[in-house]
């Protein structure tokens, strides 16, 4: 069967729903939005209005509790509705046990607390559930006595300790970041015990062993505790895909509300078939790596990091996120906003 056409054009031309800025929005398939978007905040024990600047994360800084406070306002006023908090325990309070993690008045606690005291339910708190930013051998687990495994179930109870600590000051989502295996469950069935019905779990579900998490490590201060340890004996392998879907289902199974997948650019592939497999919402973190180099291809005059930026985010909710963690937040709200 011959294809019509007019003259010598074919009856097709997909150029004219790209003509007009009109028409392209009325075509558009996937839209980004400030409700889309997770602020991370990194958090000084400061006292006072305390901002410092991130050398390798343009545009982001670490704040004292009382700076902080105005940026969840600005985030409010952006349509941003979720902050994720990332504690700069000072390495005094870091140790083998982890023990500040449990402590109700660590520096997490006070910043989840004033938070929700000031502004309730305008915004999301989140805050990550795993041993890294307390250990004082930079591993996200406890380690054997002879210190060459990070052990699982002991680190289990550890971080059901940790999630419930949290809980206690008010936060509204946890995110454990750990990848041990089962803990989940048990920081589910803790929270039920304990009365924490409405208390969210965001898993990470499929976390991989990656090299880009180099600035966030240095700017929480767990790099040095690291040193040149590796996380591949707990985060997964970036080559496999199925072994990031049985996570996921695993953790759905064991009552996570949200699974999430880490980093996200190079990871796409990941979390479009994690969010075909699970019913429950898929969230990426475009993690310090990726949008470092955004911003420091843009600092060159390589690239214009504002437009590749949004582009990197509006491709990864076509993925399939329905919220993603960005550097970014503030500075791309503010253009979708405009």
């Amino acid at each position: 069967m011959n294809t019509p056409t007019i003259g010598r054009y074919p009856a097709t031309r997909l150029r004219r729903l790209r003509s007009t800025s009109w028409s392209r929005n009325l075509a558009r398939e996937t839209t980004l939005t400030p409700h889309d978007l997770i602020l991370p905040l990194f958090v000084l024990p400061d006292s006072g209005v305390v901002t410092e600047e991130i050398e390798s994360l343009p545009n982001v800084y670490r704040y004292s509790i009382e700076a902080l406070l105005p940026v969840c306002q600005q985030a409010i006023d952006l349509g941003i509705p979720m902050v994720a908090l990332f504690p700069c325990t000072p390495t005094a309070l870091k140790t083998p046990d982890a023990v500040e993690a449990f402590n109700p008045e660590s520096l997490a606690c006070q910043a989840i607390r004033a938070i929700k005291a000031q502004f309730g339910d305008k915004i999301g708190v989140m805050i990550d559930v795993a041993l890294d930013l307390y250990t004082s051998h930079g591993h996200d687990g406890l380690l054997s006595a002879d210190g060459q495994r990070v052990l699982n179930d002991e680190t289990v109870e550890a971080l059901v300790k940790q999630a419930l600590n949290y809980a206690r000051a008010g936060v509204d989502a946890v995110g454990p970041s750990d990848m041990m295996d089962g803990r989940i469950g048990a920081i589910r069935a803790a929270f039920e015990a304990e009365g924490f019905v409405d208390t969210q779990i965001v898993a990470y579900s499929a976390k991989f062993a990656s090299g880009l998490y180099g600035p966030y490590r240095s700017a929480v201060g767990s790099a040095s505790q690291l040193g040149g340890a590796s996380k591949a004996s707990y985060q997964e392998d970036a080559g496999n895909v199925k072994e990031a879907l049985h996570e996921a289902l695993l953790d759905v199974a064991e009552g996570a509300d949200v699974v999430m997948v880490k980093p996200a650019s190079y990871y796409m592939d990941v979390i479009a078939k994690v969010e075909e497999a699970c019913l429950v919402p898929v969230w990426a973190y475009q993690v310090s790596g990726e949008y470092a180099m955004i911003m420091a291809a843009g600092e060159r005059g390589w690239v214009d990091s504002e437009r590749v930026l949004l582009e990197a985010l509006l491709c990864l909710k076509r993925a399939g996120c329905s919220g993603i963690l960005t550097y970014g937040a503030l500075q791309v709200a503010k253009i979708l906003g405009g």
